[in-house]
């Protein structure tokens, strides 16, 4: 007669879920991953603005949830610099400003090398939210005087011709929370008709997604990691999103294989107690 069977050591369990996540971001794995309409809709908006073009890239975000947005800003930025857009970056959260420092140093790590002044520039951070957005809208060189160098705006090249809102091409918030996104969809979208599109976490998604569906107020939506990597596919270039969702799938293919295996156990033991009582 078959034997109980003890559960799996929970030692076991811990380390086949390390393995799972520490494989992929040793190794490349690149399993498939497929485009949604709201990634594609970003997408095309970096790729049809022409040339040269400026655009505002606000980090209205912070460490807490780099994991997720972090991705896709350096891909949404490393496809703007092959298109060469004249990126001019600001910020709605005090730490987006060395959010946005980080990702052109690890570009310059990667061997992209853009021109700060001329490929692109940071203009810092503004407190207020909306009340500072509408100011932007109507003169951009009066709520930032100067980067965060010290550099007066007038003197920077990426910024000549630069008045207000309607002056960029697109606005892309990368946003966890207020102010972020929405602003930007009131006040650049709404009232100065600039393109708005962004990023914001997986959790948040859902209560952005009828700016993009219903109100066609917003151009696209990156939500969270996995559209982060779908990003990283469109342009060809993996990241860590990449290898974030590679390991997220080996991590839950483990967990369903040892869900499987407590089933079969559970009914196994099951089945054995049910023959050993039937004995007595």
């Amino acid at each position: 007669m078959s034997k109980i069977r003890k559960p799996l050591d929970r030692r076991i369990i811990f380390l086949l879920v390390f393995i799972g996540v520490a494989l992929p971001t040793m190794i490349k794995v690149g399993l498939p991953i497929e485009t949604t309409e709201n990634v594609q809709m970003v997408y095309d908006l970096v790729e049809n603005t022409p040339e040269s073009s400026p655009v505002l890239i606000s980090f209205d975000y912070d460490p807490s949830t780099k994991p997720e947005i972090h991705p896709q800003a350096t891909a949404v930025i490393k496809h703007a610099l092959r298109k060469k857009h004249k990126i001019i970056c600001m910020a709605l959260w005090p730490m987006g400003v060395k959010m946005c420092e980080q990702i052109f140093t690890t570009l310059e790590e990667e061997g992209i090398t853009p021109v700060y002044g001329e490929d692109w520039v940071n203009v810092g951070y503004k407190s207020g939210g909306a009340i500072s957005l509408k100011a932007l809208g109507k003169d951009f060189k009066k709520v930032f005087t100067q980067d965060t160098n010290g550099t007066l705006i007038d003197e920077i090249p990426a910024m000549q011709g630069i008045r207000n809102l309607q002056d960029f091409q697109y606005v892309m918030s990368f946003s966890a929370g207020v102010p972020g996104i929405k602003e930007w969809v009131q006040v650049g979208h709404d009232m100065y008709k600039t393109p708005v599109s962004g990023g914001v976490t997986a959790v948040s998604a859902p209560s952005i997604m009828p700016y993009v569906n219903e109100q066609k107020q917003l151009t696209g939506l990156l939500g969270g990691m996995k559209a982060a990597a779908e990003y990283e596919k469109l342009i060809g270039i993996p990241g860590t999103a990449t290898q974030g969702m590679d390991a997220q799938s080996f991590a839950h293919l483990i967990i369903i294989i040892l869900i499987l295996i407590g089933n079969i156990n559970y009914f196994h033991n099951k089945k054995i107690r049910a023959q050993e009582e039937a004995a007595k």
